[in-house]
Formats: structure tokens, sequence, C-alpha cells
């Protein structure tokens, strides 16, 4: 994969700073969406694989799902839905390159740079970095791969025997308290995070386990 390269903040370079200073390697889990990027990467994904007209139609297709939401209010079942509509039957092998143009040509307008510089912080300091995100790992998977992160854990794509999509998730959606579950699996059930960083309400309960704890407080723009 070709390089993804990093854009350095304006102002002062203190801010934010880490300051964890234990002698084993820190544990630090950032968001993704809206947190090291301004915008959420899958929708634009999905919207840039394919057609003005595709995307139209896709999304009037979608507003049943759309609807019901505002009653269930469970973000796996409308993001289910979406892969249904957008991805349903494309192989993963098309999908992984697709995900991989799409890092390369998007990181610079996608990442905030003021997060990526404390990103670069404390993986200076020798972190383990982990992304922990609610979007399917086959997409952010290029992007965690370009600023050098350790570990992804993310949303899972359901695939059939030949390697296509089915349009589901393979298990929960990685949001809210699933992502403490996620962390506990990969590190303990007694992980404890040096540092953690979130946008939304689906970071609290990741953000409850964090000795520091970032709440929106990147609002740096692609240069």
């Amino acid at each position: 994969m070709a390089e993804i390269h990093e854009t350095s903040p304006e102002g002062p370079q203190d801010a934010h700073a880490p300051t964890h200073t234990e002698a084993s390697p820190p544990l630090v889990a950032f968001d993704f969406d809206g947190t090291l990027t301004v915008r959420d990467s899958f929708t634009a994904f999905l919207k840039w694989r394919v057609s003005s007209g595709r995307w139209t139609m896709g999304m009037i297709r979608l507003a049943p799902a759309a609807l019901s939401y505002l009653f269930h209010r469970d973000r796996g079942r409308i993001k289910a839905a979406a892969i249904r509509e957008f991805l349903k039957g494309v192989p993963q092998e098309r999908l992984e390159a697709q995900a991989r143009t799409f890092a390369e040509t998007h990181a610079q307008s996608l990442f905030r740079p003021d997060a990526l510089a404390v990103w670069r912080r404390w993986r200076a300091q020798g972190a383990k970095m982990v992304i922990v995100t609610a979007s399917p790992d086959v997409v952010v998977a290029p992007f965690a791969r370009g600023i050098g992160a350790d570990l992804l854990i993310g949303t899972k794509l359901a695939y059939d025997l030949n390697g296509k999509v089915i349009g589901g998730l393979s298990g929960p959606n990685c949001r809210g308290p699933e992502k403490v579950v996620r962390l506990r699996e990969t590190f303990g059930e007694r992980v404890k995070l040096a540092a953690a960083y979130g946008d939304t309400s689906g970071d609290t309960e990741m953000l409850a386990i964090a000795q520091e704890r970032g709440y929106r407080i990147f609002k740096g723009k692609p240069v």
C-alpha cells in the first residue's frame, strides 16, 4: 500500500500532549470516525465507490431503515441495511482493494492534523496504539496501517463460503459497551488504557477505563 502521509498541525506542539510515564508500554485507544477523522469514513467510502445515481437510489431504498431507526435506535441494524444495499455480493478481495485505493486517495482529506499529532507523540513514547471503531474493519484497515497502528478493532462484515459479502455483520456492532468487550477479549478482563480518545456516546465506556480521557478535544481540519 502506498504511504499515507501525515500532516503536521499548526500552533503549539504540546497541545494535548500525553503525560503517561509508567515503565511498561502504555496502551492507547483512539476512536476513528470523528476523532481521528473529520467525518464518517464508511459513509464516505460507500458513496465514493458508486455513481451518484446509484448512491441516490440506494439512499431512497434505505429510507424505511432510516425511519425505523428513530424507534429502535440500533445503529448496527441500519449499518447492516447499508451493507446489504451497497456491498452485498462484493468479493472480499475486491472490497479490500477498493478500501486501499480509497485510503490512498482520501487520507489527506479525512485525518485531523491535531489528532495525528497526539497519535505520533504516543507512538514516539513506545505506546501500543489501537484503533477501536464501529466502522467495518475492512474499510479502516488501510488507514490504520498507514499511521502505524499496532491493532485495529472494528465491526466485522459477514462473508459467505465464497468470500462474498452476505449483507450483514459478523458479530455485534463495535460501539458503546462492545468496544470494551472487544478490548477485554484482546488484552484481558483487567485491561486499562493509558489514554482513550473519542467523540460520541459510543465511546463512553472505552473512555471510562482510561487514565487520560480525551472527549471531543480534536478540532483540526485537513489542510
